[in-house]
């Protein structure tokens, strides 16, 4: 049964993070996974794998600020860095010192930013945070990003006004232009999306929150060499047909990534955690297989 968007809301809870309330949602059992949203959607995108995932492991996923169910702050100072932290913040509110992650699209570039965090404590003597990393469609390298008209003009001097200006129509248009082409987005996910992105009035803090394509110009050195080097275990599965990470990326990752474990699924696009669950829970599933995770 489909998990219906008001159930998964009640669901969840809430935590504080620098005077802000974020949803958050913890369920399942095993190991514990870290599950990263993209933009501008939510953890909510997680909820066609959700019933597989929590039989394998307990999956931590959580609304990052300016996103879903969340806070959304107006003149917020948003960020990859500080959304790094607010991901720490609710693992240590937990009591979680070692977790798995599975991260798609802007959450691609959080995780790098917690991989390089990690690799940085461990070299010191630290402790282990990080088990392993599965990257879903997302900008994990900024040459090979090629991000949509609309993200453009968001970003751009007159991206408020685009935000105000914003329509479920235009909105469901962009959505099907990522999707592949067999596999659209339904009515019922444009609605759900919609809800979530319009909550708080979402759509207005849409511009501040796109300052993370320029961020990752600027970390570029710092967060491909976490991906590069990092002996962390890690994977890419990719949606083909995505036009803004699709199969370039995997390209782009097998060419930097030593021994690169890469699975591009050539029939769907942006979202494949949406678009075909079995098939990036099959290639979740071996790659966890391989490094041994327990497994009911």
């Amino acid at each position: 049964m489909p998990i219906a968007l008001d159930d998964w809301r009640r669901a969840g809870r809430t935590f504080c993070h620098r005077g802000h309330a974020i949803w958050f949602r913890v369920a399942g059992q095993g190991p514990h996974l870290l599950a990263i949203h993209g933009f501008p959607s939510a953890s909510w995108d997680w909820a066609p794998m959700w019933p597989e995932l929590t039989r394998r492991f307990t999956v931590v996923a959580l609304d990052m600020i300016g996103f879903g169910w969340s806070a959304k702050p107006r003149g917020y100072d948003y960020s990859i860095m500080d959304q790094a932290a607010l991901h720490e913040a609710l693992l240590a509110d937990l009591g979680v010192t070692r977790t798995h992650v599975l991260a798609h699209d802007y959450g691609d570039t959080v995780a790098q930013e917690l991989l390089a965090r990690h690799d940085e404590r461990t070299a010191r003597g630290g402790a282990p945070t990080i088990d392993s990393i599965c990257f879903l469609n997302g900008g994990l390298f900024p040459e090979a990003h090629r991000p949509r008209a609309i993200q453009r003009l968001l970003a751009s001097p007159i991206g408020p006004i685009v935000a105000r200006c914003s329509t479920k129509r235009m909105f469901a248009s962009g959505l099907t232009g990522v999707f592949g082409p067999s596999t659209p987005p339904s009515a019922a996910l444009v609605d759900e999306l919609w809800t979530l992105l319009r909550h708080n009035d979402g759509h207005l803090v849409l511009p501040a929150l796109l300052g993370y394509m320029a961020e990752r110009r600027r970390h570029r050195e710092r967060w491909v060499d976490a991906v590069v080097r990092s002996q962390v275990p890690r994977m890419l599965v990719d949606g083909g047909l995505d036009p803004v990470s699709g199969a370039h990326l995997a390209d782009r990752y097998r060419q930097l990534v030593p021994h690169a474990d890469v699975v591009v699924l050539p029939h769907v696009g942006h979202y494949p955690q949406i678009e075909d669950p079995p098939a990036v829970l099959a290639a979740f599933g071996r790659f966890h297989d391989g490094l041994g995770t327990p497994s009911p």
